[in-house]
């Protein structure tokens, strides 16, 4: 029997090979083996996936690692040895998807290109994620997460006014890629089922951060000039950042003028008729004012006084959170949102982020199957291979 590390889900029947590394592709695959996917990582003999030399470790094993690998299997293969590329060749003939995040051009040297396999596996969807995508001119440049938040915009907007451009602390150039590259695997499985013909997706990371300008886009069409940073502020809401209370900052995100009325209401300030304030517009123009007139009141007690009594009067606001206390917030408890990834034994490892798609019928457990030891389940997918291969053959 072999050891199966999916969960059952919409995604259940859907085996994935996986050639990813690092983050883009791998956060891509851990999406579709959440939703029941069977994904079998293929990586590098001896070295596999980047990010199990990335610390921090645990019994010698990375937990960055098992944060974005767990529940997959490993098999180690060399895809220029022939006796490699004929499992490999064994696994593209029983895979849905294919998923790999070299630069253009190193597949189709390796006789794995597009091209190639849709002609033998019409029914495979081919899912690659790079940099810049496999077409312009700069198709061929090497990227990271920090290139291109540098270079599609994000940075120019991140920040304090005045200061030196800074990145998002998370990695958004990966992970925002990876989604995308997680809609794109679902769409065209959806038209395998029509037209039993697999789909080539393309998708890059640069072109992912300019999905993310929604508003900076928008400004800069209209007035010609780009936006620059503003902390924590919104551009085009207001008040809609950061405010001071006696013990530090928490955030008001009052995004209209009813939840405006509400918050002036709340803090006592005659301000919701004031024509300086009565609309989103003109609390844009004054906005430093408005902050400022806020801010003399939210001064006199404590973040938590103030969180209270707006939340209790329906405006949206909140903490800012450090990441331990993320881990310990009850709502998110409450989703399952931090969840336990197992050691082969099956204690806790360590613990990772939960599946944020609540699906009815998608099981939600609180574990997470190990993250797979390097070609740790060789066996088991030869051993699959060898029934799903007889059971066609019968």
């Amino acid at each position: 029997m072999t050891q199966d590390f999916t969960m059952p889900g919409p995604l259940e029947n859907i085996t994935i090979l996986d050639l990813t590394h690092v983050l883009a592709g791998p956060y891509c695959s851990m999406i579709l083996s959440d939703l029941g996917a069977k994904v079998i990582k293929v990586e590098r003999p001896g070295t596999g996936d980047d990010t199990r030399t990335f610390p921090p470790f645990k019994h010698g094993s990375s937990a960055y690692f098992a944060s974005i690998n767990h529940g997959k299997q490993s098999i180690a293969l060399d895809l220029k040895a022939p006796e490699d590329r004929e499992i490999f060749e064994r696994l593209l003939g029983q895979a849905d998807v294919l998923l790999e995040n070299y630069r253009p051009g190193v597949m189709q040297r390796l006789g794995y290109g597009w091209e190639d396999l849709h002609a033998r596996f019409p029914h495979l969807t081919y899912g690659a994620v790079s940099g810049f995508g496999h077409t312009g001119p700069d198709a061929l440049k090497p990227a990271y997460d920090m290139v291109v938040q540098a270079r599609g915009g994000v940075m120019s907007i991140t920040g304090e006014k005045n200061r030196e451009p800074v990145r998002v602390g998370a990695s958004i150039g990966d992970i925002v890629a990876g989604m995308f590259l997680g809609h794109g695997i679902l769409a065209a499985l959806l038209d395998v089922q029509k037209t039993g013909k697999g789909r080539f997706i393309d998708v890059a990371m640069l072109d992912s951060q300019l999905a993310l300008l929604e508003h900076a886009i928008a400004i800069t069409s209209v007035t010609g000039e780009a936006p620059q940073p503003s902390g924590a502020r919104h551009p085009s809401i207001t008040p809609f950042e950061t405010f001071h209370a006696s013990d530090g900052l928490f955030v008001i995100a009052a995004g209209n003028d009813a939840l405006f009325a509400r918050l002036c209401d709340t803090l006592q300030l005659p301000l919701a008729a004031d024509p300086r304030f009565a609309t989103n517009p003109a609390r844009c123009e004054n906005a430093r004012l408005l902050k400022r007139l806020i801010e003399a009141v939210t001064l006199d007690q404590p973040k938590a006084h103030w969180i209270a009594l707006l939340s209790e009067a329906g405006v949206p606001t909140g903490p800012i959170q450090t990441v331990d206390q993320v881990l310990r917030d009850p709502q998110i408890l409450a989703r399952n949102m931090v969840v336990d990834v197992l050691d082969e034994d099956g204690r806790p490892e360590n613990m990772s982020a939960g599946n944020p798609i609540k699906m009815s019928g998608l099981p939600d457990p609180a574990t997470r199957s190990p993250a797979p030891r390097l070609d740790g389940n060789r066996a088991e997918i030869l051993a699959w291979l060898e029934e799903v291969e007889g059971q066609a053959e019968g």
